[in-house]
């Protein structure tokens, strides 16, 4: 356990070795990028590396947080992931990331309107988080609310043209918020 701690300390040292504006400017090529990928598994890449820079984005405290709780929540510990993710936030309000996992969290514990208004606090902070979105699209279909459904994974598509079955997924969506056959 002491060696997993000394090369998680390590790993999160050299994480935060940039400033907040390098953070932010590597962030948004990124954003960028995404938007403009050649295919699904450009953007893919992409988002595998945008949601690491979102996990690290906050200070070596809230990287830990973090940490704990993704581990807490892959082991279906959803009330221990809720601590550990509120913990991150009220130590660092700002960081995006912290809100939407806190919010797939309660989610997953069956609090949806916890859920929702922390991906509302997500896209407040960071309003191209294109996997807020996706959850919100997720919640609004677990509700059988198409039009909520369609109106968030539009955004998806917006923010990343190219995610996976997002094509598809937009017609399914489509179909069932608008009955409109496309």
């Amino acid at each position: 356990m002491r060696t997993l701690l000394v090369l998680l300390f390590g790993f999160c040292v050299a994480a935060h070795a940039q400033s907040p504006a390098e953070k932010r400017a590597a962030t948004d090529r990124l954003l960028d990028a995404l938007k403009v990928a050649p295919d699904e598994r450009a953007a893919t890449g992409l988002e595998s590396e945008l949601e690491q820079n979102w996990l690290r984005s906050g200070s070596p405290a809230v990287t830990l947080l973090m940490s704990r709780g993704l581990r807490t929540m892959q082991a279906g510990e959803d009330d221990e992931a809720i601590d550990s993710f509120s913990d991150a936030i009220t130590l660092q309000p700002d960081v995006a990331e912290a809100w939407h996992r806190r919010a797939l969290a309660r989610y997953h514990a069956g609090d949806v309107n916890g859920a929702i208004h922390d991906l509302e606090e997500t896209v407040k902070l960071e309003p191209r988080d294109f996997a807020a979105f996706r959850t919100l699209t997720d919640i609004a279909e677990a509700r059988e609310d198409w039009k909520g459904a369609y109106a968030a994974w539009q955004k998806v598509m917006e923010l990343d043209p190219k995610t996976r079955g997002g094509a598809e997924r937009l017609r399914v969506l489509k179909r069932k918020a608008v009955g409109e056959e496309t």
